[in-house]
């Protein structure tokens, strides 16, 4: 074989294994691992709302159905809280969680909640479907409100990718329904950031697969090739635009030493809402995933939750508003959901 055969021969080989490294970035980056019930019993950690402990509570009663949505059932959990006069909690997990890993913010959220909510997002925990890194997951998120009741006094609470998903949704509500605030922990502004630093942790190649990924899925998902940006845009992914639109307070919890989400994401985005009703906490010391599982930062976040939540507008009707009304609450057994 001569010197030119051999070139075009390592030059294929080459392009081939760079197509399948982008391939397996962008397979990597909408089939995140996926946390259930097992996953929490190998970890010692609650996998259901029974098995979350509180004092004063024996066991939390809840119920389990599904949101139909986009053609696929997506698991939930509804709880019953401990204040009837507050607001429901609506929790959208973040990239690779799912409502199991949630389960850590419920001591904070049920003294002052009438309910709470948590979701799988399509390919998290045990729901089906492909992530699509926080785009059509919007219309999964409007779904689930509309069965809670158009009328339900609502606060959305999202982590990470579910924090922008929540500022997203409440934005696009702003005049066609009651959500009373939006708590978002470590929110980011772009896809391609977050993405980046991930697969960086893992020990992944990041620096030229993620920008080849990003304008595949992009292009895939209607936002074009805007999402190989870092900054600014994103072809309106932006989580800034949406917070300019936020009719409604907005807290960030965000750790100052958060590896995944920069906390400037966190402060562009809380002085972008309106009327200087966006605030933002920093936890200085706190990571991405340690906001609700470090007890140097536990009583933080619960402090902030709490007042937050005092500080909404009261809801003015009852639980029972219109839209889906799952039976009373029981206790149920993680064997027979």
């Amino acid at each position: 074989m001569n010197v030119v055969g051999l070139l075009v021969l390592l030059s294929a080989g080459l392009a081939l294994f760079a197509l399948a490294i982008i391939a397996f970035t962008a397979w990597t980056l909408t089939h995140p691992t996926r946390r259930t019930y097992s996953w929490a019993v190998a970890r010692s950690i609650p996998g259901d709302p029974s098995e979350v402990r509180m004092p004063g509570v024996e066991r939390l009663a809840f119920s389990s159905w599904s949101c139909d949505s986009r053609g696929l059932n997506l698991p939930v959990w509804d709880i019953a809280g401990l204040d009837p006069s507050g607001p429901i909690a609506v929790i959208t997990h973040g990239w690779s969680d799912s409502r199991v890993v949630a389960l850590s913010r419920l001591p904070a959220l049920l003294p002052c909640c009438r309910r709470i909510i948590m979701w799988d997002l399509p390919g998290h925990g045990e729901a089906p479907g492909l992530c699509t890194l926080g785009t059509r997951e919007a219309q999964d998120l409007h779904r689930l409100l509309d069965l809670i009741g158009p009328d339900a006094p609502i606060l959305l609470y999202g982590s990470s990718l579910g924090a922008g998903l929540s500022i997203v949704v409440a934005a696009a509500r702003r005049h066609t329904s009651s959500i009373v605030g939006v708590i978002a922990e470590a929110p980011y502004r772009v896809p391609r950031v977050p993405a980046e630093r991930v697969l960086q942790a893992r020990g992944l190649p990041h620096r030229w697969n993620v920008p080849a990924a990003m304008a595949i899925l992009g292009l895939w998902l209607g936002y074009g090739l805007s999402w190989v940006r870092r900054g600014r845009g994103a072809g309106g992914f932006d989580r800034i635009l949406h917070a300019a639109n936020l009719a409604v307070p907005l807290l960030i919890l965000h750790g100052t030493c958060d590896e995944v989400c920069p906390i400037v994401d966190g402060r562009d985005i809380a002085a972008a809402v309106p009327s200087g009703r966006g605030r933002l906490v920093e936890v200085h010391g706190a990571a991405h995933n340690n906001l609700w599982s470090d007890d140097r930062f536990i009583a933080i976040c619960a402090s902030e939750v709490e007042a937050f939540i005092a500080q909404t507008p009261a809801p003015t009707l009852s639980t029972g508003a219109a839209g889906h009304q799952p039976p009373p609450p029981t206790p149920r057994s993680p064997l027979h959901p």
